[in-house]
C-alpha cells in the first residue's frame, strides 16, 4: 500500500505559478514511475507529466516547455513546477505511483489538489 499526500494547489493569475508537491509513503525508487494527472469535470483525466525511477520524464505536449516534473528520492516527494499558467490549466491536479507486481502494474492515488487560474 503506497499512500500519496499532495499539497500546493491554489488560485493563480494567468502567466503565474505553481509548484505542486506529492510526497509518498514509501521509497520512490521502488516505484516504477510517479505521474501527474489533471481532471476538468465532464473530461477523463489526463496525463500531465512522468518521472520514471530513473528519471526518464515524459510531458503532455499542453504543457511542454511549462511545466518541469522532477523528485527527491531522498524526501520520496515528486513536484510539478508550472510556469505560464493558463486557464485551461484549471483542474484537479492528482498524483499517480505506478508500481510494478507480478500481475502486471498496480496504480496508487492522491486525494488531489485543486489549481485554478484566473484573473
Amino acid at each position: 500500500q503506497v499512500q500519496l499526500v499532495e499539497s500546493g494547489g491554489g488560485l493563480v493569475q494567468p502567466g503565474g505559478s505553481l509548484r505542486l508537491s506529492c510526497a509518498a509513503s514509501t521509497n520512490i525508487l521502488s516505484i516504477y514511475a510517479m505521474n501527474w494527472y489533471r481532471q476538468v469535470p465532464g473530461k477523463e483525466r489526463e496525463l500531465v507529466a512522468a518521472i520514471t525511477s530513473v528519471s526518464s520524464t515524459n510531458y503532455a505536449d499542453s504543457v511542454k516547455g511549462r511545466f518541469t516534473i522532477s523528485k527527491d528520492n531522498a524526501k520520496n516527494t515528486v513536484y510539478l513546477q508550472m510556469n505560464s499558467l493558463k486557464p485551461e490549466d484549471t483542474a484537479v491536479y492528482y498524483c499517480n505511483a505506478k508500481l510494478r507486481r507480478a500481475i502486471g502494474f498496480v496504480d496508487y492515488w492522491g486525494q488531489g489538489t485543486q489549481v485554478t487560474v484566473s484573473s
